[in-house]
């Protein structure tokens, strides 16, 4: 152990033979990088394969598809992209346009004609708008811009009353930054002012006051308003406007899963003493709390998933009698929540389906049900503005499921008696249908339906299954299994009219794995897989997959699985650790050398979800599941498709090339690509999300079907 108490890290780990490709815009690895593209493009496009990818735009860039907005003041803002407009235009309209079938938009940014008349390249990457005093109307903006896709970003200020941007108005270059107004003339800023200000992790790690007419360079002379260590993963300041409210929260987030909060009272920071890995929650005069593993606190547990109340005030002066308004059930799970002016939504998952719950904190916390949840759907409520007196209990409904497609809902909630419950969608607590989005495959031909798998240690897994549904269970159906498992993101059923077309309409059975490491069932669904326990994700994961064999859904030839990111991680475990369980994988911007992953992009920003592999114990359980180490000569591997981007700041790209490299040079077949920008999904608009999705699914198509 080190003086300050740390764990003792070994030396920079030794180089591999491979480890020039991680020179991400170097010449040599960029050549490589070409010469793979143009043989994995003349291996797979074809006319048939133009058409297909054609039908995947076509859906893409659907007029019909929802514009989904947000509420800010008297306008509804929407970004959208489509074939005219392939960099997309930031917008807004008004609720009587947006209720009719072809809304009238006012065009605020246009990013293609930006890029024209600038020369740059730019993509969308957000808005941050200065919430105004009252009675007026919205008007500063700092937009934010990406030039290339990945999650470093350039901020300009927009004036929404000239539709233009500020000359002399704040701009910061390009960087990881993380912002928010504190008035019309000052920003809390985090970025990268030179050494010592961005973590270990690649995030902001000061916070400091930018006045309006400051340079970055006056910036970086300043004292932080906040800083956090640079081994933790990031740090920052917010401000809150709300009338009554006003308040700073500064956050130390120390790894994925535990931060510490901060009030702000006078010049000083005071703690909001919770476990570290406490989600902690303000609204007005209220505290939120959900334990992420069973907290004692004044003589009682709380349950790791339970949702806590207690007035924020009395909190900081000492007080622990904390409510219980959430206790989770078995196989059900808080997801997440929102407030309306009197009222707040929790949206819940029971066995991966959705359950809405509206408590009245005036009638102590009273729970009803919103009745507006079919089985095996997913429907998420939300407040259209709760910041807006004006929009009193006005809530959202957005519905989805595999085989329909996503409705929006708009509602307004009336306070419920105690025992009540809501029509939801029948009375509709006042909801109309808002927007209906077009259905792009005949789904009366499918049927959805859940299973569950029996895990190595005896865990039931729950998936889901969409196929034909006259489906014969003979073995021979081409079948796409795809998973995630991990950062407690649950998977949960949503309609894919790309999914339709690439793989249902062509005979294929399409499935989803709930495994552990993801939020399904909540917190401790997610921990059971964390780190040295990692492996019973992918035990999950090969258990669905076994059980499609032995149910005669398909058959390992016929089994294909695909995952991106984390999910990438996953597939590449089952490449390497249950090759005789598939017929083809598709690994996108994966995660796969886990010995040098966190000197790697924002890496080191995960050390929570794997293990650090610079601690020798640590790298003993981390070995068990990194691909780039787990090759082996003799095996018969799947057919493997891997596919990533060069912009992708988040994972990077040096690993899925890394791994493509390895496998080549043991003779092992693999089919690469890496998208030239786009950042971590690799697609930077419609066209190249097209390509992306049809590349992975004609791959897997022509692999399980004998035709590559």
């Amino acid at each position: 152990m080190t003086e300050a108490g740390a764990p003792l890290r070994i030396a920079e780990q030794p180089e591999d033979e491979f480890l020039w490709l991680e020179d991400i815009h170097g010449d040599d690895a960029m050549d490589w990088v070409r010469e793979r593209n143009a043989r994995t493009d003349a291996a797979l496009v074809n006319t048939a394969y133009s058409d297909l990818e054609a039908s995947v735009l076509q859906v893409l860039d659907s007029a019909d598809r929802i514009p989904m907005v947000s509420k800010r003041g008297g306008w509804y803002y929407n970004f959208w992209r489509d074939a005219q407009n392939p960099r997309g235009l930031w917008r807004r309209t008004t609720w009587e346009s947006y209720l009719g079938p072809s809304p009238k938009w006012d065009v605020l940014l246009d990013i293609d004609a930006l890029c024209a008349s600038t020369g740059e390249d730019w993509f969308w990457a957000g808005a941050s708008l200065l919430r105004p005093a009252p009675g007026e109307e919205y008007r500063h903006v700092m937009v934010a811009l990406s030039p290339d896709g990945g999650d470093a970003v350039a901020y300009r200020e927009f004036d929404l009353s000239s539709l233009s941007f500020v000359v002399g108005g704040f701009e910061l270059p390009s960087a990881k930054t993380r912002l928010g107004w504190l008035d019309v003339d000052t920003l809390y800023v985090g970025t990268d002012t030179g050494a010592g200000s961005m973590t270990e992790s690649s995030y902001p790690a000061a916070t400091r006051v930018l006045r309006r007419g400051e340079t970055l360079e006056q910036l970086a002379e300043k004292e932080p308003l906040f800083s956090v260590p640079l081994d933790h993963l990031s740090g920052g300041v917010s401000h809150s406007s709300t009338p009554g409210f006003e308040r700073d929260v500064a956050y130390d987030v120390l790894d994925f899963f535990n931060s510490r909060s901060y009030l702000r009272v006078g010049e000083d920071w005071v703690h909001i003493e919770v476990p570290d890995d406490m989600n902690v929650s303000l609204h007005h005069e209220w505290l939120l709390l959900r334990p992420r593993t069973d907290w004692a606190v004044a003589g009682a547990v709380h349950a790791a998933g339970a949702l806590l109340v207690i007035e924020l005030a009395a909190f900081m002066a000492g007080s622990r009698e904390l409510r219980t308004i959430f206790a989770p059930a078995a196989a059900q799970s808080l997801q997440s929540w929102s407030w309306t002016k009197d009222l707040l939504l929790l949206n819940l998952l029971s066995d991966v389906s959705s359950k809405i719950l509206v408590l009245d904190p005036a009638a102590g916390w009273a729970a009803t049900e919103l009745d507006a949840c079919p089985p095996l759907h997913s429907v998420d409520a939300y407040a259209v503005d709760s910041e807006d007196p004006e929009a009193g209990n006005d809530y959202w409904l957005v519905a989805t499921g595999f085989l329909t497609p996503s409705t929006v809902y708009r509602g307004t909630l009336a306070v419920p008696a105690a025992g009540d419950k809501t029509d939801g969608l029948a009375t509709g607590a006042g909801a109309v249908l808002v927007r209906e989005a077009p259905s792009f495959f005949t789904a009366e031909n499918y049927s959805v339906e859940q299973h569950f798998a029996t895990s190595a240690d005896g865990t039931r897994v729950p998936y889901f299954q969409v196929g034909p549904k006259d489906l014969v269970l003979d073995g021979s159906n081409p079948t796409l299994l795809s998973g995630y498992g991990g950062f407690e993101v649950s998977r949960t059923p949503a309609y894919s009219g790309t999914v339709g077309r690439t793989w249902l309409e062509r005979g294929g059975v399409f499935v989803v794995a709930n495994i552990r490491g993801g939020g399904e069932y909540g917190p401790t669904w997610h921990t059971a897989a964390l780190q040295e326990n990692r492996h019973r994700a992918y035990d999950d994961f090969a258990a669905v997959a076994r059980d499609l064999s032995a149910r005669k859904v398909t058959s390992p030839s016929k089994l294909g699985c695909a995952g991106g990111s984390n999910g990438g991680l996953l597939v590449g475990n089952m490449l390497t650790h249950y090759p005789e369980l598939f017929g083809a994988v598709s690994c996108g911007v994966p995660l796969l050398d886990m010995r040098r992953y966190t000197k790697l992009s924002a890496g080191a920003s995960w050390i929570a979800e794997y293990g650090d592999p610079d601690v020798p114990e640590q790298w003993e359980f981390i070995k068990t599941f990194s691909p780039y180490h787990l090759l082996r000569s003799g095996i018969e591997y799947p057919a493997t498709f891997i596919w990533t981007a060069t912009s992708d700041d988040r994972v990077g790209p040096v690993q899925a090339r890394k791994m493509a490299a390895r496998m080549e040079s043991m003779g092992i077949d693999v089919w690469f690509h890496e998208a030239l920008e786009g950042g971590h999904s690799g697609a930077g608009n419609n066209e190249q999300a097209a390509r992306l999705h049809t590349a992975s699914h004609e791959f897997l198509w022509r692999a399980l079907n004998g035709k590559l």
